[in-house]
């Protein structure tokens, strides 16, 4: 079977496989809203999906506009996917084949957020809307059959590994964690079981903080204390959602000069794993005498031990995730037959309602019982007449036979004979 797609789908993105935190973080668009609805202009529909390792542009449109679109806003340097690697690779994302941490379960609740998004500025065309749906159902009946999330880690938990390779161990160590958010609460959970002597959140609104640190027994800090329990923590885990650095070079350093050890006034030192997009942290930051900064980039180097039986998971994973792309390339193709159908039935209609009206015209004395039958009669001949040719269009959608399906159209609305076809 052919797997041409009835509709084009284009995939732009940049991610961890082949970029750096700086170069995702430049790549990425501040207002999603400005971007989606500028983009409605060029695209059928589009959705914008941005995470902290990823940016991706998803669009029902060609491949050569969606490109000029991003150039003409200053964006290069991306992967191109089209059509049937597109949906491919939208598969592999919710599934969690393509993550940062394989099998990472955040990617379906960020794909559900990026599909909002769209349709509640009206900018997700009914492609669209069956794309994103299709792989979150197909990520979720991924993990039930293959447990590829079984022992994975998010990127939160992946922070507190590496804070805790280290300083050894984080028994009886203080921890501020800088967010009250999705990520915030993946890192409180990951700590729920090192015996931490001290655990502050702290965040732009000290309510949701309240909120966070109410349920780990820790401790809410106002934004205006930062820098003051940042100077009381062994480790510090960043991860706002704020456009621009939260923790600042200049404040860092001058905090700094309270963490000395007693006697030979040598520099306590502190670990600052930042794991915003944008960064919450600025890079002068690392240069600080007794600051060791990471960012995502080295969460690559965690010590996962289940990373192995994972990647055993992976490969049967794109096993299930092949079958699956078949039967995704016959949904698309008939949801994008429907435009073209659209098309006949609104001709349809104008001729049923144009020689209702005849008849009508010709009755004489006709009372609404009549005007019924005659309504009904009209419909039950067009439904009946186009059955047939519907069907007809939508098994060649599924086929990806779009210039068959379009002479068909043209054949009935047109009057034109059908081409001779080899």
């Amino acid at each position: 079977m052919r797997q041409t797609l009835f509709a084009p789908l284009t995939i732009a993105g940049i991610s961890h496989h082949t970029a750096s935190v700086p170069e995702i973080e430049e790549f990425r668009f501040a207002d999603e809203d400005v971007f989606l609805t500028e983009a409605r202009e060029w695209f059928k529909g589009v959705a914008l999906l941005q995470t902290c390792n990823r940016v991706e542009v998803i669009v029902h449109g060609e491949p050569d506009i969606l490109v000029e679109f991003l150039e003409s806003r200053g964006r290069s340097q991306f992967r191109l996917y089209q059509d049937k690697e597109a949906l491919s690779h939208l598969l592999e994302l919710a599934a969690g084949i393509d993550s940062l941490i394989i099998g990472e379960d955040q990617i379906l609740g960020q794909l559900r957020r990026t599909l909002t998004k769209s349709e509640e500025l009206g900018v997700a065309s009914p492609i669209l809307t069956l794309c994103i749906n299709k792989a979150i159902h197909t990520g979720s009946e991924v993990r039930r059959r293959t447990g590829i999330n079984n022992g994975a880690i998010s990127v939160g938990s992946a922070a507190v590994l590496l804070a805790e390779e280290q300083l050894h161990t984080l028994e009886g160590k203080r921890i501020l964690i800088l967010g009250s958010g999705e990520m915030g609460v993946l890192v409180t959970q990951a700590l729920a079981a090192k015996q931490l002597s001290a655990i502050y959140v702290a965040n732009r609104t000290l309510d949701r903080a309240r909120v966070l640190a109410h349920k780990i027994d820790g401790t809410a800090v106002p934004m205006d204390d930062l820098y003051r329990y940042l100077a009381l923590s062994d480790v510090v885990i960043c991860c706002t959602a704020a456009p621009h650095p939260v923790i600042r070079a200049k404040d860092v350093s001058e905090a700094m000069k309270g963490r000395t050890w007693p006697l030979d006034g040598e520099v306590k030192p502190i670990i600052i794993v930042d794991i915003a997009q944008p960064r919450d942290v600025e890079e002068e930051v690392g240069k600080i005498d007794g600051v060791c900064l990471f960012t995502i980039d080295d969460l690559r180097q965690v010590n996962d031990t289940t990373a192995q039986l994972r990647q055993e998971a992976a490969t049967h994973a794109r096993a299930f995730l092949e079958e699956e792309l078949d039967q995704f390339i016959k949904q698309y193709n008939r949801r994008a037959a429907d435009e073209t159908l659209a098309t006949l039935h609104t001709w349809a209609e104008t001729v049923r309602v144009r020689e209702r009206d005849r008849a009508f015209a010709r009755l004489q004395g006709y009372d609404d019982h009549a005007r019924e039958i005659v309504e009904d009669l009209t419909r039950a001949l067009t439904r009946k007449l186009l059955a047939d040719v519907t069907m007809s269009i939508r098994f060649c959608a599924e086929r990806g036979e779009i210039t068959l399906a379009e002479e068909l159209v043209s054949a009935i609305i047109r009057g034109e004979g059908l081409c001779s076809r080899k």
